[in-house]
């Protein structure tokens, strides 16, 4: 019998298919970093890792080595649009992550697309700007906190970085908790906080993804004795690639919180500076495996199979440690 498909109708098939079976794609905006500490090659090793498609926008370059920031040259603000939109008309995104994007117009100019695609996750990062001069951090944070904050599904950062951006004017005897903190996030529109590196008895951190009302995952860490780079950008990219795979917002916390303190386990001494996380450590790894898995499993198979065996997703539901 013939086939009564057009051979446009079978190459749109085709493309239907393909497209069903490639890894889900996550657009991350961030600065170039040459030192391979932080910036999108953090982002884009951790994306792969976690088994989606990095889209990455270049918004400015780092001037750095693994030890310290020395400056940053931000792209125009329609350069950035011009690299995201090109992309976006092509493919689809589950998932925005946003990082160190260097000025406040291009902060606008992000906040701009992601308002375009409010369905989809926007996971924004918020490091620590001590490295830059003040006023230009003022001006910065003040523009990510009016145009950005509305449109963010998650806020990532650590306790220090976020404590003293969100509540300046904290007068409490204690310090603020991770609720304290997700409550002025809340205030600015962001539903969820993930904050990291609480300080815990017992030379342990602690992570905490909190809404104003509930803590709905934490997970403590014993502290390295070691100072890295770069921790932060792998964890939020880490995050944002398992939601736009379809985890819940629990199991990827889990998930992107263990993957990072693997990716630290791990980590290398590449230069005079910092540690940097080996966020491909999985490609290492020795995995123990069951006798029909290892006759089947070749070299060059998927590493999400691989990611999968080193670190167990949890159960979905609330976790607490």
């Amino acid at each position: 019998m013939a086939n009564p498909n057009t051979p446009q109708q079978e190459s749109l098939q085709t493309q239907a298919e393909d497209a069903d079976a490639s890894p889900a794609c996550v657009m991350t905006f961030n600065a170039n970093d040459p030192s391979g500490a932080g910036g999108l090659t953090a982002d884009i090793a951790a994306i792969i890792s976690a088994g989606a498609h990095a889209l990455s926008v270049v918004t400015g370059a780092y001037v750095r080595d693994t030890a310290e920031i020395f400056d940053h040259f931000a792209f125009d603000e329609e350069a950035v649009t011009d690299q995201a939109r090109s992309a976006l008309e092509d493919m689809t995104v589950a998932a925005i992550k946003v990082g160190f994007v260097g000025s406040p117009e291009n902060v606008s100019a992000i906040a701009e697309i992601a308002s375009d695609y409010a369905d989809v996750p926007l996971i924004a990062y918020m490091p620590n700007l001590s490295w830059w001069d003040e006023s230009e951090i003022d001006s910065y944070l003040d523009a990510f906190r009016e145009l950005m904050l509305p449109q963010t599904t998650v806020l990532i950062g650590n306790h220090s970085s976020l404590w003293r951006w969100l509540l300046p004017d904290w007068a409490g005897e204690r310090n603020p908790s991770a609720r304290d903190i997700a409550k002025a996030a809340a205030d600015l529109g962001v539903p969820y906080t993930l904050v990291t590196g609480i300080p815990a008895p017992e030379q342990f951190i602690d992570n905490v993804l909190a809404t104003p009302q509930t803590v709905l995952y934490s997970e403590k860490f014993e502290r390295f004795d070691a100072v890295f780079a770069g921790a932060g950008e792998t964890l939020s990219a880490a995050l944002s690639a398992l939601l736009a795979n379809g985890h819940d917002l629990q199991a990827a916390t889990a998930e992107a919180l263990t993957y990072l303190d693997h990716s630290l386990d791990a980590g290398f001494h590449p230069g005079m500076g910092n540690i940097v996380p080996d966020r491909l450590f999985w490609a290492q790894a020795d995995v123990d495996t069951d006798d029909e898995d290892s006759e089947d499993t070749q070299p060059g198979d998927d590493a999400a199979l691989v990611l999968k065996n080193v670190i167990d997703l949890p159960p979905n539901g609330t976790t607490k440690h």
